[in-house]
């Protein structure tokens, strides 16, 4: 008897353990499947937290440009000021420090940027530098509209057989999903503006500090005011 149970006991063991391993990848493949419905429900959801518009962005450089012809700083206290005016406390976070910029390379370009704005949907940015720079767009999970205040921004995507020129007062609209190179010729600033999965992009922004340059004071300055900026956001309700 004694050895008929310690048989029974041994084959349940045996039974258990090779259920086991099913069980768990069961368990895997429906968490998967939570995972991957929550991420589509979400994404067609994101709309419902934007603040900004890209038509109306595309006005406000404009007018930026014709308020402060080559006046570079004059054009970005213009967009500031009238963010602040538009857009009340209480429904966005705009970043009125204008002297705080940080150096950005990704995508093998160089420049300098300040944040206006920075939330889990949506980031408004200047960025350029009055040297010229060259690189990769990067693949993003949000679309970019970049709006040419000085200088001129060139682009190009595999088959074109001429650049794409945008000039003050353009905007040169990516997609997200796509991927163009791109040059900023000479000298150009531009107000960015990007709609979408915003932590997303993070890596490709902090990717050539970590393992090229390796400015860690600039990578820790970004951190920062980027947290910060969303996190303050988050605070009022803004995703």
């Amino acid at each position: 008897m004694a050895v008929n149970k310690k048989a029974n006991g041994s084959q349940g063991t045996s039974n258990e353990s090779k259920t086991s391993p099913l069980a768990t990848w069961g368990t895997r493949l429906a968490l998967l499947l939570i995972f991957i419905t929550t991420c589509g429900w979400l994404d067609n959801i994101k709309s419902r937290w934007y603040v900004f518009d890209p038509t109306s962005l595309h006005e406000l450089a404009k007018d930026a440009i014709a308020a402060s012809p080559d006046d570079t700083a004059g054009m970005i206290s213009h967009i500031v000021s009238n963010l602040t005016a538009t857009y009340p406390s209480t429904q966005i976070r705009i970043n009125t420090n204008s002297d705080e910029w940080v150096f950005n390379n990704a995508g093998g370009a160089m420049g300098a940027m300040y944040i206006i704005h920075a939330s889990i949907t949506e980031y408004l940015i200047i960025f350029g530098t009055p040297l010229g720079t060259e690189g990769h767009t990067g693949l993003h999970t949000a679309d970019d509209y970049f709006h040419i205040l000085v200088g001129e921004q060139w682009a190009f995507r595999p088959g074109a057989l001429e650049m794409e020129r945008y000039t003050p007062g353009m905007q040169h609209f990516l997609p997200r999903f796509t991927a163009k190179q791109y040059k900023m010729h000479k000298g150009c600033f531009a107000l960015e503006y990007a709609r979408g999965w915003i932590p997303l992009m993070l890596p490709f922004g902090y990717a050539d500090g970590l393992t090229s340059t390796l400015d860690i004071p600039t990578l820790y300055k970004t951190a920062v005011v980027t947290g910060r900026e969303m996190l303050g956001n988050l605070l009022i309700a803004k995703i």
